[in-house]
């Protein structure tokens, strides 16, 4: 286990007071947009779900989130994206991220979006077990689907980046994009996060990245706003050095102009800075 260091060292929040601690975190606060945004997310997601080919709603598990939609790219035995949708944990749907299908597919890689059972009627060990079944179950439907067995990436946006970014312990996928991340937990339990979290000491010790490092030699690639939350970046940050002090092939990156909802246009326009990161990440991974 690695911890962050130099100027990457974590504050120490418990000499906070708790609106200080609560902001540090607030994403939705921080971004005056954030609730059209998310509205705009959905909207659109609704219109690629009518686009052909596509499959909605398919079951991965008995819970009533177990389910993920599925955009195929044009080319049968393209690649296969699955991306997992952030809200801390506690809040948000895949019904709100089938946008992102839109820059990968243009590009030839399918994209699956998988939900999950949220907090609190689940803990965080509850959703990584979903997770972990949801990528085993699509790998499986390879044939049936028509996407490359052999080249499934994953990736994910803020509590979503922190799942992808466990992910990368699964020997199918062979590389993860992490954007706007969360990979130490232990912040977030002293935060308003966690009235709904509860999360457990073993979970602090067992599912942050940051102190988990894989062992796994899986290509990650972090990015993040740098007009982020500074928390946000500092924790992309640590967890990057972390992994590079290991010898791992992690690269952290900060898109410069972006916050933490803007950044996610990087990755459902064709050409943008995070689609293009997927392509070279699929291209570079044998």
């Amino acid at each position: 286990m690695r911890k962050p260091q130099d100027e990457n060292e974590c504050p120490d929040f418990a000499s906070l007071d708790q609106a200080d601690k609560d902001a540090a975190y607030n994403n939705t606060a921080a971004v005056s947009d954030s609730i059209q945004r998310l509205a705009d997310w959905e909207r659109r997601s609704a219109e690629c779900r009518t686009r052909p080919g596509v499959r909605s709603d398919l079951r991965y598990g008995d819970k009533p989130n177990n389910r993920f939609d599925y955009f195929p790219s044009s080319t049968r035995g393209a690649p296969l994206f699955i991306f997992i949708h952030g809200g801390y944990w506690q809040r948000n749907s895949k019904e709100i991220f089938g946008f992102v299908s839109e820059g990968p597919c243009a590009c030839g890689i399918n994209v699956a979006t998988i939900g999950y059972t949220l907090a609190p009627q689940a803990h965080l060990a509850d959703i990584v077990d979903e997770v972990f079944l949801a990528i085993d179950h699509i790998a499986g439907m390879a044939d049936e689907l028509g996407f490359d067995a052999n080249r499934i990436f994953v990736g994910g946006w803020s509590a979503g980046a922190h799942l992808a970014t466990l992910a990368a312990r699964s020997p199918v996928i062979r590389g993860v994009v992490s954007i706007s991340g969360i990979f130490d937990l232990e912040p977030i339990r002293l935060t308003y996060l966690n009235e709904l979290l509860q999360l457990r000491p073993i979970e602090i010790e067992t599912l942050a990245p940051i102190r988990n490092l894989p062992e796994r030699h899986c290509p990650v690639r972090l990015f993040f706003g740098g007009e982020e939350l500074s928390e946000l970046q500092r924790q992309s940050r640590a967890y990057g050095q972390c992994a590079q002090e290991a010898g791992l092939p992690v690269t952290a990156t900060m898109l410069a102009g972006h916050n933490h909802y803007t950044i996610m246009e990087e990755l459902a326009a064709p050409d943008g800075q995070l689609t293009r990161a997927l392509e070279e990440l699929v291209a570079t991974t044998a």
